[in-house]
């Protein structure tokens, strides 16, 4: 089996209000972190970092790393990933380079179940009472949270299956979220997989510091 990886990580971190990528995280950059969860899985053949040159010269250097540049949407950034990565492949994992608690365990459950059902991703299951609020921030509604989860990455997918997808994507001009969102545009659904360990995102400043919490409390 050969995976090919695209990490996204062309955002500007506005929320942040700094880099939120290169931000150390228990001695190392949140996206190195993120990178590092694939390197060393051997059936990984090629990994293309989405992001700028200046922050690609400040990862450390692997053998698998290519750079390719982002664009205005994700979904975009994740085209110009896919150009770069080399032809074969049997599998295409796309993940959030602000992702960086993601564990090797997750990411080859994933795999297996994408190789099964041609599609795949991380996601949690939805736990919490979930309510819809009004334009003024105000709760309006409860929403059934049965069958309801949160999307997570990696997102696996067979190679042919994901660049059919984008190329319907760019054919009909869509706007997609995640590559699950793309899969479902051409019709075909995704296995969830529940992750069972942390993997925030890091969007807001006091993210790092959960991360650190949890990389000290598991060792990782």
């Amino acid at each position: 089996m050969k995976i090919g990886v695209i990490i996204v990580a062309a955002g500007s971190s506005r929320r942040m209000g700094f880099d939120k990528l290169m931000h150390p995280l228990a001695g190392k950059p949140v996206l190195q972190h993120s990178i590092d969860a694939f390197t060393s899985l051997a059936q990984v053949d090629a990994i293309v970092v989405v992001t700028s040159e200046e922050r690609f010269k400040q990862l450390t250097p692997h053998p698998k790393l290519i750079r390719a540049d982002g664009a205005a949407e994700r979904h975009l950034s994740v085209s110009n990933g896919i150009n770069a990565l080399p032809a074969e492949l049997d599998l295409i994992a796309v993940h959030d380079g602000a992702r960086p608690l993601i564990t090797q365990q997750q990411i080859l459950k994933v795999c297996e179940q994408a190789q099964i059902h041609q599609a795949a991703t991380s996601a949690c299951k939805v736990t919490d009472t979930m309510k819809r609020s009004d334009a003024n921030g105000f709760s309006s509604a409860s929403v059934d949270r049965e069958n309801l989860w949160a999307m997570e990455t990696p997102q696996v997918f067979l190679a042919p299956l994901l660049l059919q997808a984008y190329q319907h994507v760019s054919k009909h001009k869509l706007l997609v979220t995640d590559e699950v969102s793309a899969l479902e545009a051409i019709g075909v659904p995704t296995k969830l997989v529940h992750n069972t360990t942390e993997n925030l995102k890091i969007t807001f400043p006091e993210d790092i510091a959960s991360a650190e919490f949890t990389l000290a409390r598991f060792n990782r």
